[in-house]
């Protein structure tokens, strides 16, 4: 069994795409897998790190606004084309991958003239334009949101949701994580996150309402800052004095969602799917600087399934206000978090293997 799987540029794509690599070789243990990324994109480095193989083709995007780069935007998807071409023609695989980012859409391009059967997988509720653009002519959509139907053909959609990481679904104690990071146990528990890099706004939110923030003994706050913003948000902890713990990085986000009663966050796909597997009550500040304003479309999904709030970035902090309001609500928190549960898919990753090894024309191992 040979399979190809194509795409990366940012996280939301690279380690989706790993899990489902790895998905398959757990059903398929001999299964060859080949992985197809652009050149100087993170893929570079993590696939290999997860022990598979990959190639790099001279892909970048096109420029929304006027750039010398756009100039070369032709030769890079001629040449890429001419390489994706070279590489289905060596490798023969069974069937293709499509994860999005740069290096999807030329080798899902090939593929799909040279006839082999293909699948594309859709983190966002908002698609990708090569998603968009491709989703006419490959076998199967996997999707991790209800009503994808809008942007998709119907009969190629499959609801399989977005594969995270394992651990964040049996990391259940709450105690046990608070000590872990050195909180209270028994303490009502707000996690602000604004990824491994950190979000300026959500951390000038935090900042701002330290005095509000500090004089809520009955809540205790997680706060992940980001390496950048390390310096300032420690002396803003400090302030609040013992109900807060601020950290650059968290190093076990399984912990820290499990640690959780409420959550504030940005609306990227991987990290409501990881919400919606903690089931946890979320408040939903979407990054202003991503293409099309698809997290607030991401974020839009959920709350209008009443699973989280939402709140604007220029608003960042009355996410404050809302987290101390549903601290303070019992009913209210446990609605949100079980609504949120309900659309969670911890096993999505075995289920997007299933679907690839299907299209494969693969019946072995329960697939």
């Amino acid at each position: 069994m040979k399979i190809l799987i194509s795409g990366g540029g940012t996280g939301g794509h690279v380690f989706p795409a790993i899990a489902i690599a790895q998905a398959i070789r757990r059903l398929v243990p001999d299964s060859e897998i080949l992985f197809v990324g652009a050149r100087g994109r993170m893929e570079m480095e993590q696939v290999p790190k997860a022990g598979f193989a990959i190639e790099g083709l001279w892909i970048s995007g096109f420029q929304r606004r006027l750039t010398w780069q756009n100039l070369l935007f032709p030769v890079k998807l001629v040449g890429s084309l001419a390489r994706a071409w070279r590489i289905l023609q060596r490798f023969r695989p069974d069937v293709v991958v499509g994860v999005g980012g740069y290096a999807s859409g030329p080798v899902l391009e090939v593929a799909t003239r040279l006839g082999v059967p293909t699948l594309i997988q859709e983190q966002n509720s908002y698609p990708g334009a090569t998603n968009r653009l491709l989703a006419g002519r490959v076998g199967r959509i996997c999707v991790a949101w209800p009503g994808m139907e809008r942007w998709f053909p119907a009969e190629k959609v499959v609801r399989t949701g977005n594969p995270v990481r394992r651990e964040i679904a049996t990391a259940t104690d709450a105690q046990a994580a608070r000590r872990h990071f050195g909180l209270a146990p028994a303490t009502t528990t707000v996690l602000v996150t604004g990824g491994s890099l950190g979000a300026r706004s959500l951390n000038e939110a935090m900042m701002a309402a330290s005095a509000k923030i500090g004089a809520r003994k009955d809540v205790q706050w997680l706060w992940q800052t980001g390496r950048l913003y390390e310096a300032t948000c420690a002396a803003s902890a400090t302030a609040a004095r013992s109900n807060v713990r601020a950290l650059p990085f968290l190093d076990r986000m399984d912990q820290a969602w499990a640690a959780a009663d409420i959550v504030i966050c940005r609306a990227g796909a991987l990290t409501l799917s990881e919400l919606c597997v903690a089931g946890k009550a979320g408040i939903l500040v979407p990054s202003p600087n991503v293409v099309a304003d698809h997290q607030t479309r991401n974020a839009e999904t959920l709350v209008d399934r009443q699973a989280a709030l939402l709140v604007p970035d220029a608003e960042a902090d009355r996410a404050i206000d809302e987290a101390l309001a549903l601290a303070a609500d019992d009913a209210r928190r446990r609605s949100l978090a079980n609504n949120a549960r309900a659309l969670a898919i911890p096993d999505a990753d075995t289920r997007i293997a299933r679907e690839v090894l299907r299209l494969a024309g693969f019946e072995g191992t329960g697939a």
